[in-house]
């Protein structure tokens, strides 16, 4: 049986009744399982996780993307996190019998009926980008909804999928195809955003740090400190555990610590278990493959200050 994960986001994380509306589309849908969804009121912004058949996902995409058209303004809209569209981001991630290249037909598939369908432009990104510069969807993204009233008519950046104008309310959305990526936040004490600023140079990629990282400082009035926002997008090569080490690190020049950490949306079991093994052996232990899931969050919160974390957050628990 093919199965992909989708994850798409859609920018509103405050008003309540919107998001319920938004999100009853999708729950009485009985094709699709909806796994998981996180509304935060500082980011303005929920990310909801799918699991399902390609094609039935496609379905209700078409239906969630008619009800955010409905339902969000962006000219309205203001949020922590970057954003071009009212839902902003639909990537789809191979999880049982589907290859990569089948993901970027279900993104191509699926930017096509959303364009014919409300007329709302879409680029492709990750390993479904046709150029270069549009691999990561911080370079599409670049501007955010405001500028891309005027990026989108250059000539370089024209949609991949519609005319050279965004949507008037909507704006535009990036679709995609990729791997497991660990969307995570750390907390630190400060409330003054430079620490988390410069922390966040010093790791992401695109400022010499290192390679899948992308990271951001942002403060969140709702909890009242700052956070390093990231997205680990090959946490095999990267692993959590170095990412939240060098933070730990690098906030202690500025006085400050970590206070806690957090992963948007599901976490593959293989990326909590190459960071939990760092720390066994820094601890003399041994690390049993056959732990569960019950386990693994116990550690996880001991060793990395996961917090809302649970067994639900793990992709395998669904599967």
């Amino acid at each position: 049986m093919k199965i992909v994960e989708c994850v798409p986001n859609f920018s509103e994380g405050r008003d309540l009744d919107k998001i319920n509306r938004i999100m009853d589309v999708i729950k009485k849908d009985e094709s699709i399982k909806l796994v998981n969804y996180e509304s935060d009121v500082d980011y303005n912004r929920t990310v909801v996780t799918l699991i399902g058949d390609p094609d039935k996902m496609i379905d209700l995409i078409l239906k969630m993307t008619e009800v955010c058209l409905k339902e969000i303004d962006l000219n309205k809209h203001s949020g922590e996190h970057a954003r071009m569209g009212a839902i902003d981001v639909i990537p789809f991630i191979p999880v049982s019998d589907v290859l990569m290249s089948e993901c970027v037909a279900y993104s191509e598939k699926c930017a096509e009926l959303i364009y014919n369908t409300y007329q709302i432009p879409c680029f492709l990104y990750a390993e479904a980008a046709r150029k270069e510069d549009r691999v990561l969807l911080p370079s599409i993204r670049k501007g955010e909804f405001e500028g891309m009233k005027d990026k989108i008519k250059e000539e370089n950046w024209l949609p991949d999928f519609g005319e050279a104008k965004i949507h008037p309310t909507f704006g535009c959305i990036g679709v995609g195809a990729r791997d497991f990526l660990v969307a995570y936040n750390i907390d630190l004490e400060s409330k003054d955003i430079k620490p988390a600023k410069n922390i966040a140079r010093y790791i992401r990629k695109s400022s010499g740090g290192f390679g899948f990282v992308q990271a951001g400082p942002v403060f969140l009035e709702n909890r009242n400190h700052t956070q390093v926002t990231m997205n680990i997008l090959n946490y095999k090569k990267n692993p959590i555990y170095r990412v939240f080490e060098t933070v730990r690190m690098e906030a202690k020049r500025y006085q400050t610590e970590i206070t806690g950490a957090e992963i948007v949306g599901l976490v593959p079991k293989d990326a909590l278990v190459k960071s939990l093994k760092y720390y066994y052996a820094c601890n003399n232990l041994t690390f049993f493959e056959d732990s569960s899931l019950k386990d693994i969050v116990r550690d996880v919160k001991k060793y990395m200050l996961f917090r809302d974390f649970d067994e639900t957050k793990i992709i395998e628990y669904f599967l």
